[in-house]
């Protein structure tokens, strides 16, 4: 399963029993119509539409998130989801359907729940509310707030908390099990070896017997096999160093379970960790913050990679940016048509990503790590906001206009003074944050901070620049 938004898939297998029981037949049914069931056996027509509809963008949400984590296929099963109540949502194979429920599903069935900035669909626990409650959602208890004239969103907030967030009109997609349909082992590459990389990686911050593996690039090297080895061994797998079909849903439940991804509190999965928000197909002739941030992100994999040609950062996607997309996208295996269309927007991303999560700290421009992908905005407070200040503060030793003040590692008013100085000296959006946009503000910082500060170091027998006196050869 690459690390990316999810998606509505087109069928759901679900298994009419137990998910032990092995003698239940599976069925495969359209999404849409799993849902339509799923809601004729949960709820009644009858109550008010409010209702409805936050108890349906529940059971969409629960149902995605079961085919998100493949919580059964990465326990060895072959569906996705039971109609067991005991594991998850009723489901009557041949039942009838409400009219008023399959109109209203057919509406919002690519719609699900989210955790804050969260990428997978949320975990939506829910029960009945009267002869079992839990700690989720109460279907009985959605009733009188829609009555009270609450909106869906305002229901599911108050089972869920405020933090929670809608995702409309999800993509549907055929589901395609994530497996590569052939093992991986060493001399394998591509998106899939990555993903390995980035998921056990976060595994062995759970299971440290586990090596880290550096860099995160796609390639099954000696690394990537010692780590896998380790995992193997760790959990009872062949240790063979080969990732079948066994280790690889083992690795799958484990990332699973280290983020709670199938639980009510999840960690969560951020956008960060999945891929920038994908603000529309790019091609030659596009301009703007998107052309801009597309080119930062090729100009940063350039520098690892030396098939993929770094672009000119100037927002014009011209015949040079062309040439970077096609590069990436022979790269990492996608179509190459030099567009860059939602799949090569979240591939690259994820490299993106991948690359940040594995390159130690202090190894990029003048000791300033690539932009971390998490917004820089007034209250933040951290290292990255540490090293912000500092970058700024010497910039300001050579543009006064923009003002010294305290290093403190907090975002306050200052700060943003600061930030806002130096985007209108350069020519940026001056918001005074590092935010949606931060790669842009971030990356010209680093690079100002680091040819300034380039520029003050003397290669032996280089001239300084000034006249050396008696008293400073000594």
């Amino acid at each position: 399963m690459a690390i990316k938004k999810p998606t509505i898939p087109e069928t759901i297998v679900v298994h009419l029993g137990m998910p032990e029981n092995k003698n239940a037949p599976n069925l495969t049914v359209s999404f849409p119509d799993y849902i339509k069931n799923v809601a004729s056996s949960e709820i009644y027509p009858t109550w008010p539409e409010s209702a409805i509809r936050a108890n349906i963008y529940a059971q969409v949400s629960y149902a995605l998130n079961r085919v998100y984590t493949e919580w059964y296929r990465s326990k060895g099963y072959d569906f996705d989801i039971t109609n067991s109540t005991r594991y998850d949502q009723a489901f009557v194979r041949g039942r009838d359907i409400f009219e008023n429920i399959g109109r209203i599903v057919d509406e919002q069935f690519n719609d699900y729940v989210v955790r804050g900035d969260n990428v997978e669909p949320m975990f939506t626990q829910y029960c009945n509310g009267t002869t079992v409650t839990c700690a989720g959602m109460s279907q009985w208890g959605t009733v009188p707030l829609a009555e009270q004239g609450k909106a869906p969103y305002e229901i599911l907030q108050h089972f869920y908390g405020d933090d929670i967030n809608l995702v409309f009109d999800a993509p549907v997609v055929p589901a395609i099990p994530s497996y590569p349909g052939k093992p991986l082992q060493r001399g394998s590459t591509g998106p899939e070896v990555r993903d390995l990389q980035v998921r056990l990686n976060r595994i062995s911050t759970n299971y440290p017997g586990i090596p880290k593996i550096y860099p995160v690039d796609g390639i099954f090297d000696i690394g990537t096999e010692e780590a896998v080895r380790t995992f193997q061994k760790l959990f009872n797998l062949a240790q063979d160093g080969i990732v079948g079909q066994a280790t690889w849903y083992r690795v799958m439940y484990l990332y699973t379970s280290v983020k709670r991804l199938a639980e009510l509190d999840s960690e969560g999965i951020s956008l960060e960790e999945a891929s920038h928000q994908y603000p529309s197909q790019l091609a030659e002739g596009s301009t703007g913050i998107g052309v801009r941030l597309l080119q930062y992100y090729l100009s940063v994999l350039a520098q690892f990679y030396p098939s993929i040609p770094a672009p000119p950062i100037d927002g014009t996607f011209g015949k040079e940016t062309t040439a970077s997309v096609r590069a990436f996208q022979l790269w990492d295996g996608l179509a190459v048509d030099g567009i860059v269309g939602r799949q090569t927007w979240y591939a690259l991303y994820d490299a993106y990503r991948a690359i940040v999560s594995a390159v130690p700290q202090g190894t990029t421009q003048a000791g300033i790590p690539l932009f971390p992908g998490t917004p820089l905005v007034r209250g933040e407070s951290g290292e990255n906001v540490t090293r912000m200040q500092e970058a700024l503060n010497y910039i300001a030793g050579t543009y006064p206009e923009i003002g010294t003040f305290p290093v403190t590692g907090y975002y306050g008013d200052q700060t943003a003074q600061a930030v806002r100085s130096f985007q209108e000296l350069f020519g940026l959006d001056a918001d005074g944050a590092i935010g949606a946009i931060g790669a842009i503000t971030w990356d010209t910082i680093a690079s100002v901070y680091a040819d300034l500060q380039s520029g003050t170091q003397v290669a032996p027998g280089q001239y300084p620049g000034y006249i050396l006196r008696e008293e400073e050869t000594k």
